[in-house]
């Protein structure tokens, strides 16, 4: 009895499993394994949330960028249907454009300014939230260590040189 008790101490003794630790040496703990992907494909998931998270917009906000998404389909569409209407139709067609032919120089100025401004104002601003998205989830993801001053050291005054306006205007800020 004494015999097996000692093989069975030596071999399962302290505590430790020496069978279960060596042949985790070779082969992974299917259990921690399985752990650890977890582990993994959750942080992959709450990256993907921050990263595609999009704010609760009202409905006129909704509403507008709806209707904002309408001139141009309208445009090219219209056009389409122009070829379309001087294919099928050509006295029609040639009867409208006559029409058009009409309208004032002064009113097609108008025109394009009015379209211009439009697609112009509607680009800058959802460029500028855009960039205010990007901003945004920079700022909360980016590590507070890294971001600390005591792990970046003191603060570097940028090199001037031959400028004298920047190097007075470098000296007041110091």
């Amino acid at each position: 009895m004494g015999l097996i008790e000692h093989l069975f101490s030596l071999v399962f003794g302290s505590g430790r499993n020496v069978v279960r630790d060596t042949v985790e040496v070779f082969r992974p703990n299917a259990e921690a394994q399985a752990q650890r992907d977890q582990d993994r494909h959750a942080a992959a998931l709450r990256q993907f949330a921050a990263e595609f998270y999009a704010p609760k917009r009202s409905l006129f906000d909704r509403i507008m960028d709806a209707l904002n998404r309408v001139p141009r389909p309208a445009m090219a569409l219209g056009t389409l249907g122009l070829f379309i209407a001087a294919m099928i139709d050509p006295v029609w067609f040639s009867a409208r454009m006559a029409g058009i032919a009409l309208v004032p120089e002064p009113l097609w100025w108008l025109l394009g300014a009015i379209v211009s401004f439009y697609f112009g104002a509607r680009h800058q601003a959802k460029g500028q939230e855009f960039q205010r998205d990007i901003a945004a989830h920079v700022t909360r993801h980016v590590p507070r260590e890294a971001s600390s001053p005591e792990t970046q050291g003191p603060a570097e005054m940028p090199q001037v040189d031959g400028n004298a306006a920047l190097e007075d205007w470098l000296q007041q800020r110091r």
